[in-house]
């Protein structure tokens, strides 16, 4: 399969058991809705699968799980990335092993990296492997930026380089990278709310946690986009950005899989410490879906 990514990626949600063991059933279930809804590619292990809360072996099953599942209907991106060089190299080898397509590696996210650090950290995973890598550049946990000179620096001087997912939230960088860095990687966007501007601008693709819950809407966004028609792109978005805003608005995890409960497809608690959405944001989103009757639609 071509690994040239583009559209509409779920960042998949991992499910748990009421045990808190990985639901492999209901992971499964979550592959099956996104392809069928039209996506065009799924994400194992990134933030809104909770990585940072599982173990080495439960992030193998998960990956393990997902490239089975998906069984080459569309491509899969397993997050491989680790707070230790070697750590992710081994996650990688193993996600390249079981069939992923493209490498997503978060820079280590407990003490902030320096430049240097993050630099030799990329080459050295990349140099360890075979498939496409993504750079996951997600300041606010890592505690560091990827410059857009620095993405394109590293894109050029190491070839399985090939994409960066932008987590910033900064649509000006974003905009940098997709118009100065574009010959020689692909921008994908992880900033829920930038979906619409992020395909308006010329990004690759959009990477979202909310297309757990909307992947048909979203997917539907895109198309227009792709077809050049942005009055009805701009009304398929106006039409489920109130729900996307109040999931990020709240925690996004819990949200997502309350969000995910109240469309009928309970997929367990977040992982604790991270605790479940609260009363008062579970009936603003319940509230919500009834207002854009999701369950009439993917009946």
């Amino acid at each position: 399969m071509s690994t040239q990514l583009s559209g509409v990626l779920t960042a998949l949600a991992t499910p748990f058991t009421s045990d808190g063991g990985i639901d492999v059933a209901m992971l499964r279930y979550l592959v099956d809705r996104s392809i069928e809804a039209g996506v065009n590619g799924v994400v194992a292990c990134g933030s809104t699968g909770e990585f940072a809360a599982l173990s080495a072996d439960e992030r193998r099953l998960v990956v393990e799980t997902v490239v089975e599942h998906t069984a080459g209907r569309v491509p899969v991106v397993a997050q491989t990335g680790a707070t230790s060089t070697q750590e992710a190299i081994n996650l990688s080898l193993h996600a390249q092993q079981c069939g992923a397509d493209v490498l997503m590696v978060v820079a280590p996210y407990y003490d902030a990296p320096s430049i240097s650090e993050v630099n030799g950290y990329f080459r050295a995973v990349a140099e360890a492997v075979e498939r496409p890598v993504m750079l996951y550049n997600m300041p606010g946990p890592v505690g560091i930026n990827l410059e857009p000179d620095l993405v394109g620096k590293l894109a050029r001087e190491v070839e399985n380089i090939q994409y960066i997912k932008d987590s910033s939230g900064d649509m000006g960088q974003a905009t940098q990278l997709i118009h100065h860095h574009s010959e020689y990687i692909s921008t994908i966007i992880g900033w829920d709310s930038l979906i619409l501007a992020a395909l308006t601008e010329g990004a690759a693709a959009v990477m979202a946690g909310t297309a757990n819950i909307v992947p048909r809407e979203i997917v539907a966004a895109q198309r227009a986009v792709a077809a050049g028609d942005f009055t009805a792109a701009r009304a398929k978005w106006n039409r489920i950005y109130p729900l996307i805003d109040a999931v990020l608005s709240s925690p996004f995890v819990p949200s997502v899989k309350a969000a995910l409960r109240l469309l009928g497809h309970p997929i367990g608690s977040p992982r604790r410490p991270t605790e479940d959405l609260d009363p008062v944001s579970v009936a603003r989103l319940e509230k919500l879906i009834a207002e854009l009757q999701l369950e009439a639609a993917y009946a």
